[in-house]
């Protein structure tokens, strides 16, 4: 596996690929990996001739100062598992590289940058509004800008996203189409633990006690999908704020069932093509999202 902390030489060593035709697939990660990205890698292995994938702690896109200090960075194992996985290249650059003083100190003062859209009126409509967007504010933008830079440095033809993240997903496929950027978006199925437990880097920072619990937030949607036959939104929206009423560990931040390509509340289900149920949960100081296809 090759490994580049710099932009340029990265840069130049894919267009030359490139030239030679090859079909480059990209990862973007946070790092703190598990088995959830390798099912991402794996699946781009299986379409593309090279294989890319970054790690860089998005600075851009932490509302809490603290959950951005405590996000676990763990580069040399992380590279292990790459390696053993059949990544070709790693990019893992400072933040310094990403970004110039000027954007950073536009987030210190709680500003949006919006030099990323290229001087375009980009607008996610409700896509950002909603959910994560509402309770996070400037966090899709962060993850938007950091997104479209990776994507003008490995310029791939492929990109691979998990679907534990189905909002940032449908927030990346709008500013692709919005700003033409040449790539082919490829979502990837949740990768789950035995128990259930949709996998996340954040589930190591949680406590042995934490850990029992947590399975009940996958537990609860699945039941959910199953009673999505004979259960409007309203009264399964119900059922899920009547079973955290009786939790005391955990805090719902929100459950949503929404229209999968915009978003938008779903009343009934027969009006949409795609329905999808989101749950965002804290417990201690950790937030934890999870989401099921119910149609």
């Amino acid at each position: 596996m090759i490994f580049f902390y710099l932009k340029g030489p990265f840069h130049e060593f894919l267009a030359k690929k490139r030239l030679e035709g090859k079909i480059i697939g990209f990862v973007p990660t946070m790092g703190a990996l598990h088995q959830g990205h390798i099912s991402l890698i794996n699946a781009a292995k299986q379409s593309c001739d090279l294989v890319v994938c970054s790690i860089f702690v998005n600075p851009t896109q932490f509302n809490n100062l603290q959950d951005l200090e405590k996000y676990p960075r763990t580069l040399d194992s992380d590279s292990k598992m790459l390696e053993q996985a059949g990544c070709d290249v790693l990019f893992a650059p400072e933040v310094s590289e990403m970004y110039t003083a000027k954007e950073l100190e536009l987030k210190a003062l709680g500003q949006e940058d919006k030099s990323w859209m290229e001087g375009k009126n980009v607008s996610f409509g409700t896509l950002d509004k909603v959910m994560e967007g509402a309770q996070r504010p400037g966090h899709f933008n962060g993850v938007a800008q950091v997104v479209s830079k990776l994507f003008r440095i490995v310029r791939p033809h492929k990109a691979f996203f998990g679907q534990k993240d189905f909002q940032q997903l449908a927030i990346i496929k709008s500013m692709v189409n919005q700003l033409l950027i040449n790539v082919e978006i490829i979502p990837c199925p949740i990768l789950r633990e035995p128990d259930g437990l949709a996998m996340s880097s954040r589930n190591v920072r949680l406590t042995p006690e934490q850990r029992k619990i947590v399975p009940a937030i996958s537990q609860l949607l699945f039941k959910i999908k199953e009673l999505q036959a004979t259960h409007s939104p309203a009264q399964l929206k119900t059922i899920v704020s009547e079973q955290f009423a009786r939790q005391t560990e955990m805090k719902l931040a929100y459950f949503e069932i929404v229209d999968g390509e915009t978003l938008t509340s779903v009343n009934d289900f027969n009006q949409h093509k795609e329905v999808v149920a989101c749950i965002a949960v804290e417990i201690g100081s950790l937030r934890l999202i999870d989401n099921v296809v119910l149609k």
